[in-house]
This record gives structure tokens, C-alpha cells and sequence, in this order.
């Protein structure tokens, strides 16, 4: 990781990747690909990729439209509200705190930034099962 990355995230990641399996899903869209602008890889190695998000309001918060993802855990380094769509019509509306951690198994959705500031996160992605 960036040495100059901060020792409590560091520490916090790390902790993290022991409990984390991930099966690759090729139709997964590639984040940094179809959003540079919103997206920059902070970390890779042969075992995973780290990535660091940031979207305005009303911006799709981690695709455009409809979009899938492989299976991650997510790191917020912002506060944020966010409304989920999936490709069933379902709509689920999330407002998180500063350092709130979840997995993601592989997903279809759209995501909005519904709240009246950027939101950053972490994705972390495994590269394979066998780490």
C-alpha cells in the first residue's frame, strides 16, 4: 500500500482481507475504464486492486445507469446518501456514516448520489480466491 496512505486505514484494510472471498464476474464492467473521471486505482498487486472513488450530487455513484460489479467490499470515506436501483425494480435508499464497511457480492445496479455533497469510498476487489 502507499506508504503515505494513513496508518489506521492501512491497519483497518489489512485487518479486513483475511474474511473477504470474491468470485470473478467477467461481465462486470471495468469502473476505472468507464468512469476515469470518478475513478483512480490507488493500489494493485496480483492478489487485488484497491479503488478510490469520488462523485458529485446527482452523479451515478459507481456506474452510469444500469451497471455491474464484481464482488467487493466497499470503505466510505464519506458521509452519503444513495438511492439503489435493481434491475427488478426494486428502490432502496442508504444514508451511511464516515467509515461504514460493507461486502458486495457480484451486482446490477444504478446508484445516485442523492445527498447535497461529493461521496468518496474505497472498493476493494480481490483478484481471486485464493489470496
Amino acid at each position: 500500500m502507499n506508504p503515505e496512505q494513513p496508518d489506521g486505514l492501512r491497519r483497518a484494510l489489512l485487518a479486513l482481507l483475511p474474511m473477504l472471498v470474491i468470485t470473478e464476474d467477467s461481465g462486470a464492467q471495468d469502473a476505472v475504464q468507464s468512469q476515469p473521471q470518478n475513478y483512480r486505482v490507488a493500489f494493485e498487486n496480483d492478489k487485488l486492486r484497491v479503488l478510490e472513488y469520488s462523485g458529485r450530487p446527482g452523479m451515478g455513484v459507481c456506474g452510469d445507469g444500469m451497471h455491474s460489479h464484481p464482488a467487493h467490499l466497499t470503505v466510505l470515506l464519506s458521509t452519503g446518501k444513495v438511492r439503489i436501483k435493481t434491475p427488478d425494480g426494486k428502490v432502496e435508499v442508504h444514508s451511511d456514516p464516515v467509515g461504514a464497511v460493507f461486502w458486495s457480492n457480484a451486482v446490477t445496479h444504478e446508484v445516485e448520489n442523492i445527498s447535497g455533497s461529493n461521496i468518496r469510498s474505497l472498493l476493494i476487489e480481490l483478484k481471486s480466491a485464493r489470496c
